[in-house]
This record gives structure tokens, sequence and C-alpha cells, in this order.
């Protein structure tokens, strides 16, 4: 059963209010926001191409540039150099974070539903159309494909979960949106009439701003999902995610998130859905303590071991955290032996060149 969400939320979690739009008046059917912070041009190029191949003028779509007050102004020439005067740029006096220009692009849309698109990831070709037949064919209040992570460079890594075979509304989504978080904003748009009525992106949350608003969306109204990828979600070094990893930021959101969303379930649904969701995420900081042990220091990878046991404590997770250490140990003898090698060496390859 879905719980009411006034039942669960507490005045520490009262998400912002969006402000309700006038019905009168012509509105574009789609808003396509675009956050930027610091953008980087090649990046953000892409983005804007990819969405104004697909656009079907102002009058259905409406596209625009929110700057969070990056230190050297909004991309202005970048922008008007790719798409003239059809893109709007604004730009915030004051930086909002993550959670507040996400809010802001909100308040900022006039379409009927609203596609937040971030400066680093692109939409392939038929998004907007699939997406709209979605909207066409039922009530969801919210529509997503699938996608494929992509680096840098934009090569393909992987692609998310097939939920269902052919397009159509999904079953149970609420309780496996409050498990794992399945969804990236290049891949969703959500009717702006949902903001409304369930409020904005939560202020103090960062990495997981998204996940809470899914789960939260999905305890109100039915998702509808698209089988075909159609989005790309970038991963690199300079993203915020990636820099909340190096001191397990990010796991200690996820202990808060995840008792955040649970609330939104039955007490005995929501203890169950918890249980889920913090052994599927300490599983994840282990592997991720892995990462970084390679790429980095122990230190970060030792954060991240320390943020695995805080979500789960169990027989599987203990396994899991000693075969990391045994990793661990096996890469630092390694190291070792290669040093001892190379001062051995160093003394016969100099009496070799004399």
């Amino acid at each position: 059963m879905t719980m009411r969400l006034s039942e669960h939320t507490t005045s520490n979690v009262k998400p912002p209010a969006i402000r309700v739009l006038p019905g009168n008046g012509h509105r574009p059917f789609w808003s396509v926001m675009i956050p930027t912070y610091n953008a980087q041009a090649d990046y953000l190029e892409e983005t804007l191409m990819s969405v104004l191949q697909q656009d079907p003028g102002p009058e259905q779509m409406q596209i625009e540039v929110v700057d969070d007050c990056s230190p050297h102004g909004p991309p202005v020439e970048l922008v008007h150099r790719i798409a003239g005067d059809r893109v709007a740029i604004h730009r915030e006096p004051t930086n909002n974070g993550l959670p507040g220009i996400w809010n802001r692009c909100i308040e900022r849309a006039r379409g009927e539903w609203v596609h937040m698109l971030h400066q680093d990831d692109i939409v392939l070709p038929g998004f907007y159309t699939a997406l709209r037949r979605g909207s066409e064919q039922s009530d969801a209040g919210a529509i997503f494909c699938r996608h494929a992570v992509i680096n840098p460079k934009g090569h393909w890594m992987n692609i998310t979960e097939l939920h269902r075979e052919s397009a159509g509304l999904l079953n149970d989504w609420h309780a496996r949106i409050t498990v794992e978080q399945q969804i990236q904003f290049a891949a969703i748009a959500v009717r702006r009439v949902v903001y409304e009525r369930l409020g904005g992106f939560l202020p103090r949350l960062h990495y997981t701003a998204d996940w809470e608003m899914w789960a939260r969306i999905a305890s109100q109204f039915s998702f509808w999902f698209e089988p075909s990828i159609l989005a790309c979600y970038r991963v690199h070094s300079n993203s915020a995610t990636s820099r909340m990893r190096f001191d397990a930021a990010d796991v200690r959101e996820v202990r808060e998130l995840i008792e955040i969303t649970t609330a939104y379930h039955s007490p005995a649904r929501g203890r169950l859905l918890a249980r889920k969701a913090r052994f599927l995420y300490a599983q994840a900081a282990v592997f991720h303590a892995r990462e970084m042990v390679l790429q980095t220091d122990f230190r970060p990878a030792w954060e991240q071991i320390l943020g695995a046991l805080r979500l789960c404590y169990n027989r599987r997770i203990i396994w899991q955290i000693s075969s990391f250490f045994v990793f661990w140990f096996r890469i630092t003898a390694s190291q070792v032996k290669r040093r001892m090698k190379s001062k051995v060496n160093a003394p016969i390859q100099g009496q070799a060149r004399k």
C-alpha cells in the first residue's frame, strides 16, 4: 500500500515548496533545463547539440541554461555560437549548490514536463519522442528510459537494467527505487505538477538528493519505463560524485537517505527495504575501496571500509572486507618488491655505465 507522504515527513526533511504555475496561457510541452557550473566547453557543446538535434521548436520546447554563479560567468559565447538565441541563459546571483540549482531549474521551467540535463550528459536520437509517447499513454508522474554510462571520452562502459521488455508502467517501482538508485537525470522527465505537489529536492542532501526525489515521487505516482537506450550519463573524476567518495561522504549520506526514504513505506516494509539497501550499498563501498587502493592510496579506501561497516555488519560484508585486506596486502607486497628490486638494480646499472 502506498503511504501518504505527509504521514511520514518531519519538519527536518520537509522539501522546499515549488511555485504553482497558473493554468491560463500556452505552455510548451517540454522544459529542458541545463544546470551549469564551470562548464567544460566540449561537454556542454555535446549536451546542447544532442537536444537541438531533436528540437521541435520553441512552442513545444523551452531550452534554458541555468548557471549556478560560476566564477567566470555563464557560458554565454559558447551557447550563442551553438544555438544563437534559441537557448536562453540565466545566471544565478549566488551559488545554490546541487539541490538548490535543481530547484531553481524547476522554478524557471514553464513546460508541462521538466527534463534536467546536466552539462556533461547527453540524450540520444528519439529521446523526446519516446518519452512523450509514454506521457500520452499513461497518467504517470515520471517517465524514464534505459541509459548508458559513458567515460570522459564518450565511450560506453555499461548500460542500465532492462526493467521490462516493452514500454509501460512499472509494478512495485516504489520498493525497487527505495532499495537502489537506478535513474540518472539524463534519462528521466517529470511532470511539473508533480514537483508542485511534492516539493523540490532536499537541500540537506548532495550525493543522494535525486534518489530521494525519485523515491518520493514513486510513493505517490506511477513510473513509465521506456526500454530503449536513449540517454548517456558521463562519469569522470571531476564529478561531484567522484569527489565525495574520497572521504566516504557518499556512504554517510546513503545512510541518511535510507532512513528518509524507507519512512515513505509502512514501518514493517520500511525496515525490510532498509536492510536490503544497507547491504547493497555496503557491498558498493567495499567495491569502491578496492578501486581506490589501485588508483589513489589506502586512506580513502579505509574510509569506504568503515562506511561499509556502519551500513551493514553481517557475515557476507565481513567476508568481503577480509577479501579486501588480502587484496590490499598483495598490492602492497608487490609495490615493496618492485622498490627493493629497483634499489638492488640501481648500483648494478651504475657500474655498467662506468
